[in-house]
């Protein structure tokens, strides 16, 4: 995780022009602008995301072709077809060709003055079935009520959940707690498959799930079992509870479970405002500069609505609540979401699983440390949690993946492909 850029790259977009099946063929095609763009351009080879994105770094070094009457644009409308070709408006050209490491530079190259100038051009000069007429700007699609209600399905069962769990006793609340559990679940699946926080793009890494379960189970009963760890242990009487039952955090998963719907509002907002702004900007740079606040003032939006939610349950449920862990997981989870519905899954599925990790590993050290001769891993986690709390360690995790992963997303979601309307099918 050094280089989170690495895990993003940009080889298939999800943006306009391309598809599943035609990211490989489609490389990327900045060598046009060597000697061999004066020539009659045969098919791209194909090529896997890595030799995509180190041939078109490549082709900035080489210098254009000083061949007369050559046609680099020709050359570079050959290897894009298939984008051009699909394409109903420039604006996609753009986004693809952007997608396949085409800069300002290069367009310079082509005696254009931006990437959009040069889109504009190639979309002009295509050739289509039956001259279809171009299509108006991309909008973002208007918020519908079906998935505006799955939103709100979580928080309406974790709430009833939670209530039931207080209502009932014994073997009873168990049933409840599990079954409030798996309703949970189902409604936040069926809300992530619709909506703004949908995924467009099913080609990722799978397991996230998991380690977002993990997550938000250590939010419940992390703290509580680490505070008993290290002043005493389990094996000892309880420490959180006055009924001698396991100490629970019960606002936060409460908080979490309302705030998506306010996650996938923010979420469609950001969406419909990248979109106006791709519409309006004619170059990269200006685009990226506007598009970089929004992202910002997204997630600040966001965290300002999930803090209001967590101070009405804590008052609700008369439970103190830690703040800044909420608030830190909350922007870990919505940013991983914003940058995974934009076809950008990789980073957050690694960030997601160095978490977790890392917050299991703090748990176990403390176990490990009663062993004989093994007492100094546990000193880092007993230090912190004495200076400043149990809540200190998901806190520093989560808040250091959620900082990383914004940084990340400053220069994914500030990209002109991030935001390009998905292909309509044909």
């Amino acid at each position: 995780m050094n280089d989170l850029g690495e895990l993003d790259r940009p080889g298939t977009p999800a943006g306009p022009g391309t598809s599943a099946g035609t990211g490989a063929s489609d490389a990327p095609s900045e060598r046009a602008l060597g000697p061999a763009a004066t020539a009659e351009a045969s098919p791209a080879p194909t090529a896997d995301r890595e030799a995509s994105v180190a041939q078109g770094q490549a082709a900035d070094r080489k210098p254009p072709s000083a061949r007369r009457g050559a046609d680099p644009v020709k050359a570079l409308m050959h290897r894009h077809r298939e984008l051009c070709e699909r394409a109903v408006d420039p604006l996609e050209i753009a986004a693809g060709l952007e997608a396949h490491g085409i800069t300002e530079r290069t367009a310079a190259r082509f005696r254009h003055r931006d990437v959009f100038s040069l889109a504009e051009e190639m979309y002009a000069r295509v050739t289509r079935d039956g001259d279809a007429p171009a299509s108006p700007a991309p909008t973002a699609p208007r918020a519908r009520a079906d998935w505006v209600l799955l939103t709100l399905l979580p928080g309406a069962l974790c709430a009833a959940a939670v209530n039931a769990a207080h209502l009932t006793h014994g073997r009873t609340r168990l049933i409840a707690v599990a079954a409030g559990i798996l309703a949970v679940g189902l409604a936040l699946r069926a809300a992530l498959r619709r909506g703004p926080l949908s995924r467009t793009d099913h080609t990722g890494p799978r397991g996230s799930a998991l380690w977002i379960s993990w997550l938000v189970a250590y939010s419940v009963l992390g703290d509580g079992l680490l505070h008993s760890a290290v002043t005493g242990g389990p094996d000892g009487p309880p420490t959180g509870a006055a009924d001698g039952s396991w100490p629970l955090a019960v606002a936060p998963v409460l908080a979490l479970a309302l705030a998506c719907a306010p996650a996938a509002w923010t979420a469609h907002l950001f969406t419909a405002r990248g979109r106006r702004r791709l519409a309006a900007s004619r170059g990269l740079e200006d685009f990226a500069a506007a598009v970089r606040p929004l992202l910002l003032g997204t997630v600040a939006l966001f965290l300002g609505a999930l803090a209001g939610l967590l101070a009405l349950c804590a008052a609700v449920l008369d439970e103190p609540a830690d703040h800044a862990e909420v608030l830190a997981l909350g922007a870990l989870l919505f940013i991983a979401r914003l940058l995974t519905t934009h076809c950008f899954p990789y980073a957050p599925a690694a960030v997601l699983a160095t978490t977790a990790t890392v917050q299991a590993a703090a748990l176990a050290t403390v176990f490990i440390a009663r062993l004989p001769g093994l007492g100094f891993l546990g000193t880092p986690v007993e230090t912190l949690v004495t200076l400043w709390g149990a809540g200190s360690v998901p806190t520093l995790a989560c808040g250091a993946a959620a900082l990383t992963l914004l940084v990340h997303a400053t220069r994914r979601l500030t990209r002109a492909s991030a935001h390009a309307p998905p292909v309509p099918s044909r």
